[in-house]
């Protein structure tokens, strides 16, 4: 079982936890606006890591960004799985391509 897996099986568990005890539950309790609002905090702190060019810090911004996902995932009800198909079925298309698609089909 990789690391993603893992912290699924553990946001998933910890949903329905105590929100006093529990970050994944108090950020569920708190509902979607504000896990949506926290993914964008940290993806921008990742920028802002990045752009500091301070290694050490993008690092860890950027494992706070995927936790983060993955908490809205599960508040969505969307599972690592489905992204995971997504990405597969975008391997070996070019991204300019698939964008291009994504923009005709809406």
């Amino acid at each position: 079982m990789d690391t993603l897996t893992r912290l699924e099986n553990t946001i998933a568990q910890r949903r329905g936890a105590d929100p006093d005890s529990s970050y994944v539950s108090k950020l569920h309790s708190l509902g979607l606006p504000i896990i949506a609002r926290k993914l964008g905090e940290e993806a921008v702190e990742a920028v802002v890591a990045a752009l500091a060019e301070d290694r050490d810090d993008m690092v860890e911004e950027a494992a706070d960004v995927l936790f983060h996902l993955m908490v809205l995932l599960s508040a969505k009800d969307i599972p690592l799985g489905e992204v995971m198909a997504e990405l597969d079925r975008r391997e070996g298309v070019s991204g300019l391509e698939e964008k291009a698609n994504r923009t005709q089909g809406n």
